[in-house]
């Protein structure tokens, strides 16, 4: 390890209190989707674009999204550019500024929208999704601009909107309406991984929301023959997916888990008291299929079944596509951004990275869709969406040494 990367990398070192004071600054901004209740991103983005401009990073852009549901009408997407060695080519870093909300406040030990430090953790909604990789990255950058030293290449910082809803206002927005990324970029997300940093996500399944709704005729409950039960047509129809899903049991050993998944999640309620027989009820599957099975041909057989519910129950079915995300071709592990990260990896932690594919869905499917080979990668302790989520304060610096360590030690693989 040459002494510009020791300097470097030892400055991390010692930044540990600003890294957590971002990282309040950053939770104290609810940046929820209208989707999800909120107002969206933009008083976390002026947040951050402030502590950028006070902190010396140059070149910070704008590619904001317009949406009348959010606040000043946009949904913020902010970039950090800053030149390197090899100008033909940008290493993008890419964290999303948007939260889940808190969920039942009752089982945080604290409030989710104020850090709390304890046991070398970072307490908060969105301090380790996806807060750890933007301070983290943020901080690799600055330790550059600190010491006036070049990276290999062009980087660009890219913090986007919506991430947890799509994406509509975020990257894919991006993607659509702009000319930012060329073929030949490295880029790498850090929104997934595992506790050893081990896990390099290369590839994603399929994702397919379903909202499923059965409509009887509600009636009091001591009368059922004067109604017909929703319901029971819906559980029902539960059990007859089951079965069709059982039969999508193509294996992939590049995905954990090795195959597709069909999982019903929300239901919402029906009716408010016992006594009374609902006739409408709705309820979700989540369902998150290897790249080599075909939806259209899933698709069929689940309005197959609808149909047969419908013929024995008595009831309407209809089936609402929430979400459908076909995946990308796999980005390959001899790509340059899976090489070079895999070599920051071991010097800085230690271990022995290995490609993966996961059923998450990220914003890296966005660019392999284009062709653009993406990397995903943190060393996460899996709190995402979690009460109580925290973030490690030594992951957060340790991916931010990774991040130095890539940027500025990809000349020395050539």
């Amino acid at each position: 390890m040459n002494d510009t990367k020791r300097t470097a990398l030892a400055w991390i070192e010692q930044q540990t209190q600003d890294m957590i004071e971002l990282q309040a600054i950053l939770t104290s901004k609810q940046a929820l989707s209208p989707d999800c209740g909120g107002t969206g991103e933009w008083q976390k983005g002026e947040a951050l674009t402030a502590w950028l401009k006070a902190n010396g990073f140059p070149e910070i852009e704008s590619y904001h999204a317009p949406d009348p549901r959010a606040d000043h009408g946009l949904r913020p997407n902010i970039c950090v550019r800053y030149p390197g060695r090899n100008r033909s080519r940008t290493l993008w870093i890419i964290a999303h500024l948007d939260v889940v909300p808190a969920g039942d406040v009752s089982l945080w030990q604290s409030d989710p929208w104020q850090i709390r430090v304890e046991h070398g953790r970072v307490y908060g909604r969105g301090t380790e999704d996806n807060q750890q990789a933007m301070v983290a990255s943020a901080f690799a950058l600055k330790s550059l601009i600190v010491h006036g030293f070049e990276p290999a290449t062009d980087v660009a910082l890219l913090f986007v909107a919506d991430e947890e809803t799509g994406s509509q206002y975020g990257l894919d927005y991006l993607v659509k309406n702009f000319d930012l990324f060329q073929p030949t970029d490295l880029v790498l997300i850090p929104d997934a991984g595992n506790e050893t940093g081990t896990m390099i996500q290369v590839a994603e399944k399929s994702i397919l929301w379903l909202r499923f709704t059965t409509l009887g005729k509600q009636t009091h409950a001591s009368r059922p023959s004067g109604g017909i039960n929703a319901m029971r047509a819906a559980a029902y129809l539960v059990v007859e997916l089951d079965t069709v899903f059982k039969g999508f049991d193509r294996q992939n050993e590049l995905f954990d888990p090795p195959v597709s998944t069909f999982e019903p999640t929300l239901h919402e309620e029906n009716v408010s008291n016992i006594n009374t027989i609902p006739g409408r009820d709705v309820f979700c599957f989540d369902c998150r299929i290897l790249p080599e099975v075909n939806i259209e041909q899933i698709m069929n057989q689940i309005n197959t079944v609808c149909r047969k519910i419908e013929h024995d129950y008595g009831v309407t079915v209809t089936v609402e596509i929430a979400q459908k995300t076909q995946s990308a071709p796999a980005t390959s592990p001899q790509a340059d951004i899976v090489k070079h990260l895999s070599q920051a990896i071991r010097s800085i932690y230690q271990v022995e990275p290995y490609p993966l594919g996961v059923g998450g869905g990220t914003v890296a499917n966005f660019l392999r869709l284009q062709g653009i080979p993406a990397a995903v990668w943190s060393r996460h302790d899996k709190m995402a969406h979690q009460p109580d989520e925290y973030c490690l304060i030594r992951n957060m610096i340790g991916d931010a040494q990774v991040f130095c360590h890539l940027l500025l030690g990809m000349h020395e693989e050539k």
